[in-house]
């Protein structure tokens, strides 16, 4: 391969203009709803396990990788675009998800969580109960026995014309 001193160049200023939209693209993620979990998948090639640092505070998961050259002692090195060092990323969680079983797991230099949504969060049904409500309103103790099984099952009870 042929060393082009002007293609070198004008990499290196793209490298040095975009820095901030290269830091973020290092790690592209893709985040989504899976049922009553989310999972969020970034992309770690060539990255270790061993150089993956994950940590969750409160509602703030926080992720830095750190990805070295693959280079050896001796090595020529012709082309090197490959993006090199340490890139994090911060996600912020929000109040539904339970940031406590927060799993990880790496596999072919993807970096996937599974957050579950928060039991407090989970829609619920709610069970109409047969509660003894002669305590709790008095005054239906004192209506009529067809208004009282009207009032326990629920239902509202109309006057027959």
């Amino acid at each position: 391969m042929r060393f082009d001193p002007l293609r070198e160049l004008d990499r290196l200023a793209e490298q040095s203009l975009s820095a901030g939209a290269r830091a973020l693209r290092s790690m592209p993620m893709e985040a989504l709803r899976r049922g009553d979990e989310f999972i969020v998948h970034l992309d770690v090639p060539g990255v270790r396990p061993d150089d993956i640092d994950l940590t969750v505070e409160r509602n703030v998961v926080s992720i830095r990788v750190r990805r070295v050259p693959a280079r050896q002692e001796g090595d020529e090195v012709l082309i090197d675009e490959r993006p090199h060092g340490e890139f994090a990323r911060q996600l912020l969680l929000g109040e539904n998800l339970n940031a406590d079983r927060l799993t990880a797991d790496v596999r072919d230099g993807v970096l996937t969580l599974t957050i579950p949504v928060s039991e407090a969060s989970k829609p619920r049904r709610v069970a109409l109960g047969s509660a003894d409500r002669s305590t709790d309103a008095p005054n239906v103790a004192a209506a009529s026995p067809p208004a009282q099984e009207a009032v326990a099952a629920g239902t509202e009870q109309t006057p027959a014309r």
